[in-house]
């Protein structure tokens, strides 16, 4: 199935096209002519609820006045750090061939009591306080996370350590790398059709625990971390998410993840003497697997044209954007995808250096370390992505504060 995408087919629309003004939401992005008075539906393919609906249906979303505002943000990462000479002692690798093909020098990993949940929590905690906002008057908790502490998730443990007495929903979304962004749309959504006020959005993986130390292409890049923004509701002329633009291609998945190990069972006899895979072993999951060359190629190819299509639907060019945030995965990757956008390097946000590949935790803590330095201010305009496993890529442009 290769083709001038990568090695899947996505279904990505023609892009640069005359942008016509309308009211309404496309398959994957909200969009509003200039100067209307902007209301939104949070559903694929409606234009409008012209329609009559009787309570009992509810396909057609009720429209709303409202949008959302990112206002607070924090990160955590664990004490320990990790640098390219520490892996050359245990795998054949140098700073050098890591630096050159990665960008990457250091990350961070977690190890003695320290525990993911733990890193969300801190990461919670520094949002809110610097958004001054009580925790006992969030609405919803979206914990970002392919790597939880817990089968069955880690967001209800958040909620329960950031002290939430009133009992606001709390659930997890795993989609990897680009969990944060799909977290961002998912809040906007809760906010804009569901009457949500305040969502606090968390990235965090751990994803050093499923990494085989022993082969090089895979252990040199991943990180640990946790980053949190808190979403809130605010009129429609304040909105800080000005469109998207979301995918996933299982064809891909063969290229990067971490399935479940093929663990043998114990043979039982049946009634008729036929063997029973019955009991089944104690599954667990592999190391991560990547073909590093073929993720290479998607993100190229796929990332700058969802990020095309985001800026379309919000009626931007690339030159009126202040800042590119990619998930921080692998320097070439984000110069590649700068590049083909034409954004200056000045304007690309980048931490990668210091903390490798934190998964769902890359934007997020890329951002809060970008606002408390100062560089990125109150009101710029900031065009994110994310990618990876599954797989999935998606792209939203947003505006801080």
């Amino acid at each position: 199935m290769a083709n001038a995408y990568g090695f899947f087919t996505p279904s990505v629309p023609i892009l640069r096209r005359k942008i016509q003004p309308s009211i309404g939401i496309f398959r994957s992005g909200f969009s509003f002519s200039e100067g209307l008075f902007r209301r939104v539906v949070c559903s694929s393919g409606i234009k409008g609820a012209e329609k009559h609906v009787s309570p009992s249906e509810s396909r057609v979303p009720k429209l709303v006045s409202k949008g959302c505002k990112l206002v607070g943000c924090g990160s955590a990462v664990p004490t320990l750090s990790v640098s390219n000479d520490d892996l050359a002692k245990i795998v054949d690798t140098s700073d050098e061939w890591i630096s050159v093909r990665t960008g990457i020098r250091n990350r961070r990993i977690i190890s003695g009591k320290e525990s993911l949940k733990n890193l969300a929590v801190e990461a919670a905690r520094k949002a809110l306080e610097m958004a001054d906002f009580d925790p006992n008057d969030l609405d919803l908790i979206l914990m970002c996370t392919s790597t939880p502490e817990d089968m069955f998730g880690a967001a209800p443990q958040v909620q329960r350590e950031l002290g939430c007495r009133k009992t606001p929903l709390a659930y997890d979304i795993t989609a990897a790398c680009s969990g944060f962004v799909l977290g961002l749309v998912s809040a906007a959504c809760h906010i804009r059709g569901g009457g949500f006020q305040n969502v606090l959005v968390i990235g965090a993986d751990g994803v050093s625990r499923f990494v085989d130390w022993t082969d090089r292409g895979t252990c040199i890049l991943f990180g640990d971390a946790a980053g949190a923004v808190l979403v809130q509701a605010c009129d429609a002329e304040e909105d800080g998410l000005l469109s998207f633009d979301l995918h996933s291609d299982g064809e891909g998945g063969r290229h990067l993840g971490a399935p479940m190990n093929d663990n043998k069972t114990n043979d039982m006899l049946g009634s008729n003497g036929s063997v029973l895979d019955f009991p089944p072993e104690r599954s667990s999951y592999s190391c991560v697997q990547m073909n590093g060359k073929e993720v290479f190629r998607f993100a190229v190819r796929c990332v700058p044209q969802s990020i095309e299509s985001a800026l379309e639907k919000a009626g931007l060019v690339a030159a009126s954007i202040d800042w590119l945030l990619l998930h921080q995965a692998n320097q070439r990757i984000i110069d590649a995808v700068a590049t083909r956008l034409e954004f200056p390097q000045e304007k690309v946000i980048s931490n990668l250096e210091n903390y490798g590949n934190t998964s769902a935790a890359s934007i997020p803590l890329a951002l809060d370390e970008a606002v408390r330095s100062g560089k990125v201010k109150s009101g710029h305009t900031i065009a994110t992505a994310g990618f990876g496993a599954g797989v999935t890529w998606g792209s939203a442009v947003i505006r801080w504060g």
